[in-house]
């Protein structure tokens, strides 16, 4: 069982309801407060075209330390 909760916001006339929960799911899932899956429902996008949005906001899917990357290498 997921808790959600409602959140009001007054938004500046230069951003759309949807641009602000598409930032909020980026950086939910930038800092690691949301999965993948999360944050593309969170923006209301399918996972493979959040990847993209992520790409588009130079957001790494996978973020490996240097030390997790040469593990995930075999190195």
């Amino acid at each position: 069982m997921t808790n959600t909760v409602e959140l009001t916001l007054e938004l500046p006339s230069n951003l759309t309801k949807d641009e602000a929960q598409t930032l909020l799911a980026v950086k939910l899932y930038e800092t690691g407060r949301a999965s993948l899956g999360q944050a593309a429902k969170l923006a209301g996008y399918s996972k493979r075209a959040f990847m993209e949005v992520l790409g588009k906001n130079n957001v790494p899917i996978f973020n490996y330390s240097p030390a997790e990357l040469r593990e995930e290498l075999g190195l």
